[in-house]
């Protein structure tokens, strides 16, 4: 049930890409009839001779078929964050195109069409890229500590309590446990626990992930917090069940409420 599948990005391709000139999207547009999503310059140069959608023949419409198309911003986003290196790349493309050609009108005049917007600037992170990150101690939800927030001297602690790191936006937290351990010198029965605000992180997440998944805007370090808990390891039972219990299914319902019993999480 909590099972994560990985899957690789050459599986999502046809989702991605556009049947007409077979690259990933740019400038993703779909069809209001169908759904169908084009590059924008593929399904405009292809619509200027047909009025049906190329990949299911539906009639885009009668007289005039731009009328029933849309910018999908969305879906482009998705693209540009899934497929490393599209966003520079095309950024790059239409800066030399429009160097090439400075009398050349931009359709809107956008920084994005111009291609003088950085992936930074978009959102977009690079595996080689370096974030700056903020940890810190979990000291409870916001609920439990919304009465003690007022307390100037508390505020005051939370601040020096903060570390701040540059790492690789490649870097898992599972990598960040394990360097936090190594600085705290962490006793191999407990294990430390990296969250975002409330939420444990999983420990296959890269930074990269972080950032995509949850809602940093990148206008400071991001913030994670970590918290240090006992190793949930089962605990041997030392004596044999006693002949107290006289269930006929054997010792099992004997073992499971000694369990219970010794649970360190009850």
């Amino acid at each position: 049930m909590h099972r994560t599948t990985r899957i690789k990005i050459t599986e999502l391709n046809p989702h991605l890409m556009c049947a007409l000139c077979g690259g990933y999207f740019i400038d993703a547009t779909t069809i209001v009839e169908c759904l169908h999503s084009f590059c924008k310059t593929c399904i405009v140069r292809y619509l200027e001779t047909n009025k049906y959608c190329p990949m299911c023949d539906v009639q885009v419409h009668k007289t005039r078929p731009l009328l029933s198309i849309r910018s999908d911003k969305t879906l482009q986003d998705i693209v540009y964050k899934l497929v490393p290196g599209l966003f520079k790349d095309e950024m790059k493309r239409r800066r030399d195109f429009y160097a090439a050609y400075p009398m050349a009108e931009v359709p809107n005049g956008s920084n994005e069409d111009r291609g003088e917007v950085s992936e930074q600037d978009k959102g977009n992170l690079t595996d080689d890229e370096i974030v700056s990150l903020s940890i810190e101690f979990y000291e409870g939800s916001r609920e439990e500590k919304k009465g003690t927030v007022e307390n100037g001297d508390l505020e005051k602690e939370k601040k020096n309590g903060v570390r701040f790191l540059r790492c690789p936006a490649a870097m898992t937290v599972m990598h960040l446990a394990k360097f936090l351990r190594n600085k705290m010198d962490v006793p191999s029965k407990y294990k430390v626990e990296v969250l975002y605000e409330d939420e444990p992180l999983k420990e296959y997440y890269t930074l990269m992930d972080i950032a995509y998944i949850y809602p940093w805007r990148r206008n400071g370090p991001l913030p994670l917090k970590y918290r240090v808990q006992p190793a949930c390891k089962r605990l041997k039972l030392s004596q044999p069940p006693t002949s107290e219990c006289t269930n006929t299914s054997g010792a099992s319902e004997c073992e499971s409420l000694s369990d219970k019993a010794h649970s360190p999480a009850t």
